[in-house]
């Protein structure tokens, strides 16, 4: 092969490969994963090498991770991502305003990301209401489910600004709730619901779970 074609193949290669690793986020937002390794993020729990990054996608392999948290904290800000399941009854979590120490989904705010489908099928018992993708946890369940089949790509959008959290999944809102509203039912079993500041992250709960696309304003 010439060298002037060989160079040129070459350098088609290599641009197809950081487009991978590295896509460029909408316009006014910054990218929270660099699609190749975990700078930027911190595992907490047992099995911290259950977290990894491979051509593009930051994955959780199984249980046992705990969770994945970023290095940074945000107060007010929209988060953007995909996810997928690659097994019927998978189960994750997106953190919000999450604290260093203590259980993320009390600490601080989960947002439950699962396999509303085939839950029941696989594990043999219903969720409850605010189990369902979009909710924030034991708090304010999602109004309704928007997941793609298994294997697919879940596009997920999360906006905090002071005490509204609005959670819109595949191009549908699916909560919008007013963290005032639950203060005094549910402010001492989640003291995370008054958090103003915090970092974001995501949860090792059973199955292989895929992240891609992490942008942040």
């Amino acid at each position: 092969m010439p060298r002037l074609l060989s160079v040129f193949v070459l350098s088609l290669v290599l641009i197809g490969r950081v487009s991978a690793e590295e896509p460029k986020p909408p316009e006014g937002f910054k990218s929270l994963f660099n699609g190749k390794d975990l700078t930027g993020w911190k595992p907490f729990g047992e099995k911290e090498e259950v977290w990894g990054a491979e051509n593009g996608i930051l994955f959780c392999e199984k249980n046992g991770g705990g969770w994945l948290l970023s290095e940074e904290e945000f107060g007010d800000f929209e988060i953007r991502f995909e996810f997928r399941f690659l097994k019927e009854g998978g189960n994750s979590g997106l953190g919000l305003r999450v604290p260093r120490m203590g259980n993320a989904s009390t600490a601080g705010m989960e947002i439950q990301l699962i396999d509303d489908e085939n839950w029941e099928k696989v594990h043999k018992f219903k969720l409850k209401d605010y189990q369902h993708t979009g909710s924030v946890y034991d708090v304010k369940p999602s109004v309704k489910q928007a997941n793609k089949p298994i294997g697919e790509w879940n596009s997920m959008r999360a906006v905090c600004k002071g005490s509204k959290v609005t959670i819109e999944m595949n191009g549908e809102k699916i909560n919008d709730a007013n963290l005032d509203d639950f203060k005094e039912a549910k402010g001492k079993i989640h003291p995370g619901i008054l958090r103003d500041k915090g970092c974001v992250g995501f949860q090792s709960y059973n199955f292989r779970v895929e992240f891609r696309n992490v942008f942040i304003k």
